[in-house]
Protein backbone atom coordinates (compact mmCIF):
# COMPACT_ATOMS: atom_id res chain seq x y z
CA UNK A 1 0.00 0.00 0.00
CA UNK A 2 1.16 3.55 -0.85
CA UNK A 3 -0.78 6.30 0.82
CA UNK A 4 1.35 10.06 -0.15
CA UNK A 5 -1.55 12.13 0.33
CA UNK A 6 -1.72 10.04 4.14
CA UNK A 7 2.26 10.56 5.15
CA UNK A 8 1.58 14.29 4.08
CA UNK A 9 -1.13 15.05 6.14
CA UNK A 10 0.29 12.89 9.10
CA UNK A 11 3.70 14.61 8.94
CA UNK A 12 1.77 17.88 8.70
CA UNK A 13 -0.19 17.49 11.73
CA UNK A 14 2.79 15.72 13.81
CA UNK A 15 4.67 19.15 12.86
CA UNK A 16 1.71 21.52 13.96
CA UNK A 17 0.77 19.46 16.93
CA UNK A 18 3.74 19.09 18.28
CA UNK A 19 2.69 15.19 18.91
CA UNK A 20 4.74 12.95 16.66
CA UNK A 21 2.84 9.93 14.17
CA UNK A 22 3.86 6.45 14.41
CA UNK A 23 6.63 5.15 12.11
CA UNK A 24 5.37 5.77 8.34
CA UNK A 25 7.38 2.30 6.73
CA UNK A 26 4.93 -0.89 6.33
CA UNK A 27 1.86 1.31 6.86
CA UNK A 28 1.62 4.53 4.66
CA UNK A 29 4.64 3.90 2.84
CA UNK A 30 6.46 0.10 1.72
CA UNK A 31 9.48 -1.23 3.53
CA UNK A 32 12.58 0.40 1.41
CA UNK A 33 10.68 2.29 -0.63
CA UNK A 34 12.73 5.51 -0.74
CA UNK A 35 11.21 6.96 -3.94
CA UNK A 36 8.07 7.32 -2.55
CA UNK A 37 9.26 8.86 0.46
CA UNK A 38 11.26 11.40 -1.44
CA UNK A 39 7.44 11.99 -3.30
CA UNK A 40 6.32 12.76 0.14
CA UNK A 41 9.22 15.13 0.84
CA UNK A 42 8.85 16.91 -1.98
CA UNK A 43 5.06 17.53 -1.41
CA UNK A 44 5.70 19.07 1.74
CA UNK A 45 8.34 21.02 0.45
CA UNK A 46 5.86 22.83 -2.00
CA UNK A 47 3.30 23.42 0.42
CA UNK A 48 6.35 25.26 2.39
CA UNK A 49 6.38 27.24 -0.54
CA UNK A 50 3.11 28.07 -1.40
CA UNK A 51 3.15 29.13 1.84
CA UNK A 52 5.57 31.49 1.27
CA UNK A 53 8.96 30.14 2.64
CA UNK A 54 11.74 30.65 0.34
CA UNK A 55 14.51 27.51 -0.60
CA UNK A 56 17.85 28.61 0.82
CA UNK A 57 19.91 24.88 0.67
CA UNK A 58 19.66 21.56 1.05
CA UNK A 59 20.72 19.25 3.80
CA UNK A 60 22.74 16.22 3.72
CA UNK A 61 21.95 13.32 6.30
CA UNK A 62 23.16 9.68 6.41
CA UNK A 63 27.12 10.78 6.30
CA UNK A 64 28.31 8.41 9.21
CA UNK A 65 28.83 4.41 7.79
CA UNK A 66 27.68 3.59 11.63
CA UNK A 67 23.79 5.13 11.22
CA UNK A 68 24.08 4.13 7.41
CA UNK A 69 24.58 0.65 8.65
CA UNK A 70 21.91 0.94 11.74
CA UNK A 71 19.14 1.98 9.15
CA UNK A 72 20.56 -0.98 6.51
CA UNK A 73 21.61 1.73 3.85
CA UNK A 74 24.53 2.31 1.94
CA UNK A 75 24.20 6.03 0.69
CA UNK A 76 23.05 9.36 2.23
CA UNK A 77 19.90 10.78 1.85
CA UNK A 78 18.41 15.05 1.37
CA UNK A 79 16.54 17.56 2.43
CA UNK A 80 15.38 20.74 1.59
CA UNK A 81 16.45 23.84 3.55
CA UNK A 82 14.35 26.62 3.87
CA UNK A 83 14.23 30.27 5.26
CA UNK A 84 11.82 29.87 8.00
CA UNK A 85 14.64 27.01 9.76
CA UNK A 86 17.18 29.71 9.66
CA UNK A 87 18.53 30.80 13.16
CA UNK A 88 20.71 33.52 14.17
CA UNK A 89 24.24 32.47 15.56
CA UNK A 90 23.80 32.62 19.54
CA UNK A 91 19.74 33.08 19.38
CA UNK A 92 17.36 30.78 21.57
CA UNK A 93 15.24 28.67 19.94
CA UNK A 94 11.80 28.11 21.46
CA UNK A 95 11.21 24.70 22.46
CA UNK A 96 7.73 24.76 21.31
CA UNK A 97 9.07 24.90 17.87
CA UNK A 98 10.86 21.45 17.78
CA UNK A 99 9.04 17.71 18.89
CA UNK A 100 12.46 15.84 20.00
CA UNK A 101 15.55 17.56 18.91
CA UNK A 102 18.79 16.90 18.30
CA UNK A 103 22.08 18.79 17.83
CA UNK A 104 25.03 18.23 15.87
CA UNK A 105 28.06 19.93 14.15
CA UNK A 106 28.51 20.54 10.49
CA UNK A 107 30.32 22.26 7.99
CA UNK A 108 28.28 24.57 5.61
CA UNK A 109 29.39 24.85 2.42
CA UNK A 110 27.65 28.20 0.60
CA UNK A 111 28.17 28.00 -3.33
CA UNK A 112 29.08 30.73 -5.61
CA UNK A 113 28.69 29.06 -9.03
CA UNK A 114 25.38 26.17 -10.00
CA UNK A 115 26.43 22.44 -10.39
CA UNK A 116 24.13 21.23 -12.61
CA UNK A 117 25.77 18.18 -14.02
CA UNK A 118 24.89 14.93 -13.35
CA UNK A 119 28.52 13.70 -12.86
CA UNK A 120 30.01 16.06 -10.61
CA UNK A 121 33.54 15.58 -9.69
CA UNK A 122 35.59 16.87 -7.05
CA UNK A 123 37.29 20.04 -8.93
CA UNK A 124 33.46 21.14 -10.12
CA UNK A 125 32.52 21.26 -6.53
CA UNK A 126 35.63 22.88 -5.14
CA UNK A 127 35.20 25.55 -7.91
CA UNK A 128 31.73 26.18 -7.08
CA UNK A 129 32.19 26.77 -3.24
CA UNK A 130 32.47 30.14 -2.68
CA UNK A 131 32.82 30.12 1.37
CA UNK A 132 32.32 27.96 4.63
CA UNK A 133 30.75 28.63 7.78
CA UNK A 134 30.85 26.29 10.68
CA UNK A 135 26.73 25.13 11.21
CA UNK A 136 25.20 23.59 13.67
CA UNK A 137 22.36 21.44 12.74
CA UNK A 138 18.83 21.04 15.31
CA UNK A 139 17.70 17.78 13.82
CA UNK A 140 14.04 16.44 14.49
CA UNK A 141 11.55 13.93 14.21
CA UNK A 142 7.97 13.73 13.80
CA UNK A 143 8.18 10.11 14.19
CA UNK A 144 7.26 8.88 17.66
CA UNK A 145 10.47 7.71 19.52
CA UNK A 146 13.10 8.52 16.45
CA UNK A 147 11.61 5.09 15.53
CA UNK A 148 13.12 5.39 11.93
CA UNK A 149 13.89 3.49 8.55
CA UNK A 150 15.21 5.32 5.60
CA UNK A 151 11.90 5.42 4.40
CA UNK A 152 10.49 7.60 7.50
CA UNK A 153 13.45 10.13 7.81
CA UNK A 154 14.08 10.62 3.97
CA UNK A 155 9.56 11.36 4.22
CA UNK A 156 10.47 13.57 7.27
CA UNK A 157 12.56 15.72 5.11
CA UNK A 158 15.84 13.73 6.29
CA UNK A 159 14.64 14.56 9.91
CA UNK A 160 15.24 18.28 9.66
CA UNK A 161 14.27 21.14 11.98
CA UNK A 162 16.23 24.09 12.09
CA UNK A 163 20.22 25.33 11.64
CA UNK A 164 22.63 28.06 12.64
CA UNK A 165 25.54 29.59 10.86
CA UNK A 166 28.69 31.10 11.97
CA UNK A 167 28.98 34.60 11.14
CA UNK A 168 32.90 34.43 9.78
CA UNK A 169 33.49 33.08 6.34
CA UNK A 170 36.07 30.69 5.56
CA UNK A 171 37.70 30.28 2.27
CA UNK A 172 37.75 26.57 0.87
CA UNK A 173 41.77 26.56 0.50
CA UNK A 174 42.26 27.82 4.17
CA UNK A 175 40.60 24.33 5.70
CA UNK A 176 41.62 20.75 5.63
CA UNK A 177 38.51 19.79 6.38
CA UNK A 178 39.52 15.79 6.34
CA UNK A 179 41.14 16.17 9.40
CA UNK A 180 39.41 19.50 10.63
CA UNK A 181 38.64 18.93 14.55
CA UNK A 182 35.15 19.57 15.73
CA UNK A 183 33.86 19.52 19.71
CA UNK A 184 30.24 20.35 20.20
CA UNK A 185 29.99 21.90 23.66
CA UNK A 186 27.57 22.30 26.58
CA UNK A 187 28.10 24.37 29.93
CA UNK A 188 32.05 24.11 28.88
CA UNK A 189 32.47 20.26 28.74
CA UNK A 190 32.10 18.20 25.52
CA UNK A 191 29.30 16.10 24.52
CA UNK A 192 30.59 15.27 20.92
CA UNK A 193 33.74 15.51 19.28
CA UNK A 194 34.46 13.91 16.12
CA UNK A 195 36.42 15.39 12.48
CA UNK A 196 36.09 15.84 8.87
CA UNK A 197 36.62 12.35 7.53
CA UNK A 198 33.47 11.58 9.65
CA UNK A 199 31.29 13.02 7.21
CA UNK A 200 31.89 10.42 3.89
CA UNK A 201 35.64 10.47 4.59
CA UNK A 202 35.65 14.23 3.65
CA UNK A 203 32.78 16.71 3.63
CA UNK A 204 33.68 17.35 0.08
CA UNK A 205 32.62 13.77 -0.98
CA UNK A 206 29.40 14.45 0.51
CA UNK A 207 28.52 18.14 -1.24
CA UNK A 208 29.81 15.76 -4.58
CA UNK A 209 27.34 13.48 -4.18
CA UNK A 210 24.30 15.93 -3.51
CA UNK A 211 25.53 17.72 -6.59
CA UNK A 212 25.20 14.66 -8.78
CA UNK A 213 22.30 13.78 -7.12
CA UNK A 214 20.09 17.17 -7.18
CA UNK A 215 20.96 17.14 -10.95
CA UNK A 216 20.11 14.17 -11.86
CA UNK A 217 16.81 14.55 -10.23
CA UNK A 218 16.47 17.82 -12.37
CA UNK A 219 16.65 19.93 -9.50
CA UNK A 220 20.34 20.96 -9.45
CA UNK A 221 22.29 23.11 -6.88
CA UNK A 222 22.43 26.74 -7.29
CA UNK A 223 24.57 29.20 -6.84
CA UNK A 224 23.81 31.04 -3.28
CA UNK A 225 22.61 27.59 -1.69
CA UNK A 226 23.64 26.78 1.64
CA UNK A 227 24.49 23.31 1.87
CA UNK A 228 24.49 21.44 5.36
CA UNK A 229 27.30 18.52 4.75
CA UNK A 230 26.52 16.10 7.29
CA UNK A 231 27.43 15.12 11.09
CA UNK A 232 31.08 15.61 12.26
CA UNK A 233 30.43 13.59 15.35
CA UNK A 234 27.60 12.14 17.39
CA UNK A 235 24.06 13.72 17.54
CA UNK A 236 23.36 15.12 21.05
CA UNK A 237 19.65 14.68 22.83
CA UNK A 238 18.23 18.62 23.51
CA UNK A 239 18.57 19.62 27.11
CA UNK A 240 15.69 22.34 28.06
CA UNK A 241 17.11 25.71 28.85
CA UNK A 242 20.67 24.43 27.61
CA UNK A 243 23.03 26.20 25.29
CA UNK A 244 25.64 24.30 22.79
CA UNK A 245 28.43 25.77 20.96
CA UNK A 246 30.53 24.06 18.32
CA UNK A 247 33.65 24.79 17.33
CA UNK A 248 35.53 23.54 14.51
CA UNK A 249 39.22 23.82 13.72
CA UNK A 250 39.89 26.32 10.80
CA UNK A 251 36.45 27.33 10.69
CA UNK A 252 35.64 28.75 14.14
CA UNK A 253 32.36 28.65 16.33
CA UNK A 254 28.82 29.08 16.65
CA UNK A 255 26.31 28.84 19.30
CA UNK A 256 22.68 28.16 19.71
CA UNK A 257 20.66 27.66 23.02
CA UNK A 258 16.96 26.82 23.67
CA UNK A 259 14.38 28.14 26.26
CA UNK A 260 13.72 25.56 29.19
CA UNK A 261 9.97 25.41 28.46
CA UNK A 262 7.77 24.90 24.98
CA UNK A 263 7.10 28.45 24.35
Amino acid sequence: MIDLDGAVRELTEARESGKPCPPLRGRLLPEGDVASAYQVQQRQARAWRDRGERRVGAKIGLTSRAVQESLGVYEPDFGVLTDAMAVADGAEVPLGRLLQPRVEAEVAFVLGADLTDERVTTVDVIRAVDHLLPAIEIVDSRVAGWDISIVDTVADNASSGLFVLGTAPRRLADVDLRLCGMVLEHAGEPVSVGAGAACLGNPLHALAWLAGTTARAGDPLRAGDVVLSGALGPMVPVTPGAAYEARISGLGSVRTCFSREAQ
